[in-house]
């Protein structure tokens, strides 16, 4: 930005500052955000924190709840294939998966879009005649609904 007037070179304000003292603006951005800023502690293991989640670090639970909690409008188009791959189109409607790493890896790159439970089965395993009256509940936890059996009516004897 040197300006020349009438045979004399005369230097432009911004380049007299900077040739006795460097402009802050004019540092490299890539300097200052090369050094990752994020904390070590988040990167640890966190196997702590199972007794922390009620959950076993031997014995990890075998079944997700997934429920989708935000939309997939301005997302990019992978969240929204793996959003339908795992069968999430509707929200907060809750999907069982499989704890297997393959799932895993799927729910990691749309974790900020779901809410992932453990399967909790206070009842036990339901039997095969109870599996119509099973729901899951807002906790995670499938309830087995037990019917009432009529009694048989004895005669009544006065």
């Amino acid at each position: 930005m040197a300006m020349l007037c009438r045979g004399l070179h005369i230097p432009s304000p911004i380049q007299a500052l900077t040739e006795t003292t460097p402009l802050p603006w004019l540092i490299s951005f890539r300097s200052k955000f090369t050094k990752a800023r994020i904390p070590q502690e988040i990167l640890d293991e966190r196997s702590q924190e199972h007794e922390k989640y009620g959950g076993n670090q031997e014995q990890p639970h075998k079944l997700h709840v997934v429920t989708r909690v935000k939309s997939t409008m301005r997302r990019p188009y992978w969240e929204k294939k793996l959003v339908e791959g795992l069968c999430l189109q509707k929200a907060y409607v809750p999907v069982i998966h499989k704890n297997i790493p393959s799932v895993n890896n799927q729910l990691k790159f749309i974790k900020h879009l779901v809410r992932i439970q453990p399967l909790k089965l206070p009842h036990g395993l339901p039997a095969e005649e109870d599996m119509a009256n099973t729901y899951l509940n807002s906790k995670g936890e499938l309830i087995v609904r037990r019917l009432l059996k009529p009694v048989e009516s004895k005669a009544i004897e006065s």
